[in-house]
């Protein structure tokens, strides 16, 4: 038996690059994605509006089936209520709240918006008839105006000035329709 050379070079195999134009193609998309993470991030870090900011453009798609856009709304004082079917808190103020949208309807200056947070439809259509709720409410689908205001519960209210800037928030239930008025009276002045 014969023994193999040992100083045989291996056989050089060639080497495949990838052509320029994938290799930038490939950085260009990372870079990018590395952007929209970043601008995701910042705008996490950035934390809940604060009284005097303007408020962004909110559309509600209603459970009656049209769009309430707020920038439409400008002139007009905008009560934004978070509520759930399943929030206790929420069936105590639901009351108030109809009241004081009754009372402030026939000016046609305020406008009050529900936006029902984390919940199925059927049983948030159940919770808005049962307490005969008649101002406009609509789903937060993706949690998209929740996490604008980065909510931390339910119920919560917002009240936005005549040119959309925040000019008060509750968190937790109002238990009167005089303590909605007292804040929404001098917003109208």
């Amino acid at each position: 038996m014969t023994e193999a050379p040992t100083d045989i070079p291996p056989v050089a195999r060639p080497v495949r690059r990838l052509p320029a134009w994938i290799i930038g193609l490939a950085f260009i998309a990372l870079i990018a994605f590395l952007a929209v993470l970043g601008f995701e991030l910042k705008s996490i870090q950035q934390g809940p509006i604060l009284r005097g900011q303007q408020v962004p453009a909110i559309v509600l798609n209603t459970f009656e089936g049209t769009v309430v856009n707020t920038t439409d709304l400008k002139g007009k004082v905008v009560v934004l209520n978070f509520w759930a079917s399943w929030c206790v808190p929420c069936e105590g103020e639901a009351p108030a709240l109809e009241s004081a949208w009754n009372a402030y309807k026939p000016e046609g200056q305020v406008v009050f918006l529900g936006v029902d947070y984390v919940d199925t439809e059927p049983e948030a259509r159940a919770f808005l008839s049962k307490y005969d709720i008649t101002y406009p409410n609509g789903p937060d689908l993706g949690t998209k105006i929740s996490q604008m205001f980065r909510i931390t519960g339910v119920p919560e209210t917002y009240f936005l000035d005549r040119e959309g800037k925040l000019a008060y928030s509750q968190i937790g239930p109002f238990s009167t329709e005089d303590e909605i008025k007292a804040i929404i009276d001098p917003l109208l002045k």
